[in-house]
Parts: C-alpha cells; sequence; structure tokens
C-alpha cells in the first residue's frame, strides 16, 4: 500500500472527486480524515468505507471557508494520529459563469472565501506540524480555470488564479524544509455522463501520485487533468 501508516486530510470529501480520494487513499492505507459541508454525504462515505473493511477514517464536518472550521479539522488530525502528512485541499465552489460585466459581489465573496482563502487557512494550520515533521505534501485541488482565462465565470476563475499563486508561494518557499505543494486543474469533471472530461477517479489517481514519493521531485507544479481537452 502506497499510503500506509499516513495520514492525510481531504477537504470536500462527501462527493465527486474528494469522495473518489478519499476511496483510494483510504485503500492505499491511508488514516483519513475526510471534511465536508454535508453531515448526511459523510456519513454516507463513512459507511461504504467500513462496509469495504476499512475503519480508518476520520470525519469533521465542516466549512473550509471559516477559518475556525479550516483550523478545527488540522487539530482533530493531530489530536487523533500526533502528526499530519497529507493534506489535500479539494472543497470549493463554482460560480454562474458570468463576466466581469455581470460581476455579483454576493458570489465573488463566497468564491474568494472558499477557494483561496479555504485552503489557506488549512495551509497556515498545517505547515506548522509538518515543519517540525521535517516534511509534508500538500495538493490543491484548482480548476484549468485558473490558467485559461476564458473558461469560467470571473469570480471563479479569479479564485482558482488565488489557489495557484497559493501553491506555487508554498511550494517556493517551504520546498528547502521538506514539503512539497503541487495542484490538479482539472477541466469539467464528469461524475454522472460520459464525455471528454475527468472522471474524478482520474484525478484521485493523480493526487495519490502527487502524495508519494514516486512524484519527490514534483513541486510547484499545475498538472491539468483533462482528458485530451486542452488538445481540442
Amino acid at each position: 500500500m502506497k499510503l500506509q501508516g499516513k495520514v492525510a486530510l481531504i477537504t470536500g470529501a462527501g462527493s465527486g472527486v474528494g469522495r473518489a480520494i478519499t476511496k483510494l487513499f483510504v485503500k492505499e492505507g491511508a488514516q483519513v480524515i475526510a471534511m465536508d459541508l454535508f453531515r448526511v454525504s459523510l456519513e454516507t462515505l463513512a459507511r461504504e468505507i467500513k462496509d469495504a473493511g476499512c475503519d480508518t477514517l476520520t470525519t469533521v464536518v465542516g466549512d473550509v471557508s471559516h477559518r475556525a472550521d479550516a483550523e478545527h479539522v488540522i487539530e482533530v488530525a493531530l489530536g487523533a494520529y500526533g502528526a499530519i502528512d497529507i493534506v489535500v485541499n479539494n472543497a470549493g465552489i463554482v460560480d454562474e459563469y458570468v463576466p466581469v460585466s455581470g460581476l455579483n459581489d454576493e458570489m465573488r465573496r463566497k468564491m474568494i472565501d472558499a477557494n483561496p482563502d479555504g485552503p489557506m487557512y488549512i495551509c497556515r494550520k498545517a505547515i506548522g506540524p509538518m515543519l517540525a515533521q521535517g516534511k509534508g505534501i500538500i495538493v490543491n485541488v484548482a480548476s484549468a480555470s485558473g490558467l485559461f482565462g476564458g473558461r469560467a465565470g470571473v469570480s471563479y476563475t479569479v479564485s482558482t488564479h488565488g489557489v495557484i499563486a497559493l501553491t506555487r508561494s508554498i511550494a517556493s518557499h517551504y520546498a528547502a524544509k521538506g514539503i512539497r505543494c503541487n495542484a490538479i486543474c482539472p477541466t469539467s469533471v464528469a461524475t454522472n455522463t460520459a464525455g471528454i472530461a475527468a472522471q474524478p477517479e482520474d484525478v484521485a489517481r493523480m493526487a495519490l501520485h502527487l502524495a508519494t514519493d514516486d512524484a519527490a521531485t514534483v513541486n510547484g507544479e499545475m498538472l491539468m487533468a483533462e482528458a485530451s481537452w486542452a488538445a481540442n
């Protein structure tokens, strides 16, 4: 198992990409702290994992856009396991796909609170324990919208650029201290229908690769999960 003995926090774990990452990380031996805004989704996930014969999941209901919730989940991980080896910042929200002329201030604020600020709160709290350990891995789930300006609404595009900037900043400042930080940038992720889009399981496998020593020299990278989208 590639993550045997590792402690991993995954946000937005109750559905879609986060659910796929959580199930794969548990399968690979990690002790997972799964955070999500929706209690029912976490309960369903926990039941499925337990039915599969695993007992390595801790669930935390919370909203990463609230600093207290973001800091609390790190404290839960440290209290339960005494370490935090891997953080996967997957939680986020999308906007109404409108350009700047239709900018909605309330939606803009929600985008910033959830998308760059949530991961920033999580990372700020996790970096201290990782520095004390002398190692740590952070995987941010951003978006191709953060790489291509015209692919989504202005609020979402700006907020995902923030996630990418956060990723590069952490990678630059902490590489010499044993901490790696990369981002996965999916296009639209197909959860119910087939098509030219990354599947949640595809993103999960990329997250697993980045969370292991197989990617020991990969740092500060933005990896697209796009199933040939950029080539069309």
